[in-house]
Formats: C-alpha cells, sequence, structure tokens
C-alpha cells in the first residue's frame, strides 16, 4: 500500500515513499521459523493423550503470545512506518494502533547527514538526521534504504525548493486586469 495522496498539497508530487529497510524484519522472520519449529517439536515429542494434549495446547498459547511480541508487533511497526520524501517536505508517519507524525517542509532543512555502521554499509542502509530550523529536535529516520542516496535526494530537493522560492519572490506580482 502506497502513501495516501490525499495528504498532499495542491502541487505536491511525491518523490521517494520508503519504509525501513526490509532487514528490519529479518531478525523478527527468523524468530517466527523458530516458534514454528519448537511447536512441532512439542507436538511430536509428547504423547498422543491427555496429558500430552494439555502440554500442547500450553505450548501452543504461549508460542502464539510469543509470536504477537516476537513476530507480529516488529513486523507491524516496520509496515506502519513511513517515510516520504515529497517535492514540499519530508514526512514521517509512525504507529500501529496510535499514530504519530511529523512534517518538516524543505525550507526549514539546515542540514542533512547520514550515518552507516559497517553493517549498514554491508546491506545498503543507514540512519539519516535531518535538522530543521526552529525549536524542533532533529529528525532521526533509522534504517533507510540506501541512506546516502536519500540524503543527496534530500539535499538536491531543498536546493531546488529554495530556487523556486527565490524565483517566484523575484518576479513581479500579476497586474489586475491582465491576462
Amino acid at each position: 500500500m502506497g502513501f495516501p495522496e490525499n495528504v498532499l498539497a495542491r502541487g505536491e508530487k511525491v518523490v521517494k515513499s520508503l519504509h525501513p529497510h526490509w532487514l528490519t524484519v529479518a531478525v523478527p522472520t527468523l524468530l517466527a521459523v523458530l516458534l514454528l519449529a519448537a511447536g512441532i517439536a512439542v507436538a511430536w515429542a509428547t504423547p498422543d493423550d491427555r496429558t500430552g494434549n494439555l502440554i500442547q495446547w500450553v505450548v501452543a498459547g504461549i508460542l502464539a503470545v510469543l509470536a504477537i511480541w516476537l513476530v507480529l508487533v516488529p513486523f507491524l511497526r516496520w509496515r506502519t512506518t513511513h517515510y516520504v520524501i515529497t517535492s514540499h517536505r519530508v514526512m514521517v508517519r509512525r504507529g500501529i494502533l496510535s499514530k504519530s507524525g511529523k512534517d518538516i517542509t524543505l525550507s526549514k532543512i539546515t542540514d542533512v547527514s547520514f550515518e552507516q555502521t559497517l553493517l549498514d554499509r554491508i546491506v545498503n542502509a543507514g540512519s539519516l538526521r535531518i535538522e530543521s530550523a526552529g525549536d524542533s529536535p532533529d529528525e532521526l529516520l533509522h534504517n533507510i534504504p540506501r541512506s546516502n542516496d536519500v540524503q543527496q535526494l534530500v539535499n538536491r530537493l531543498v536546493d531546488e525548493d529554495d530556487l523556486r522560492r527565490r524565483r517566484s519572490a523575484q518576479s513581479p506580482p500579476d497586474q489586475p486586469g491582465q491576462a
């Protein structure tokens, strides 16, 4: 599912829409496989009688709770985190049940930097820090795919936005009655 277009201003275009890097859910996926294997092992190892069935149901319940907590929640957190870069702003939306969001207009961005650990460099991901003018704290976007490319994209869009604003400030206002 893409980012909803109805939140965009007139003339605003989505340039890039991202989720955190897919490796963010690699460990939860591995845990899902291990939990499933544990469930199968318990079902195979317990006898097929009343006591064995009770053990299987208890273990299945414990594994289901663990799967929700360790697999489903991280996957939903990954899926409901949106980083959207438009021609006018950078939008961040997070949340499964309760949502939070932040919009940083390109004209307010003062600096964009990225950081990559060795593992980030191997998987071509990283963190992006967006500093903006005003009292709001910096926005840190974690696990951005191709973070160095995204940094360059945001910098280019900031420059283009600045140039567009300067041009519109220099152009004379329309005279009434002229077409």
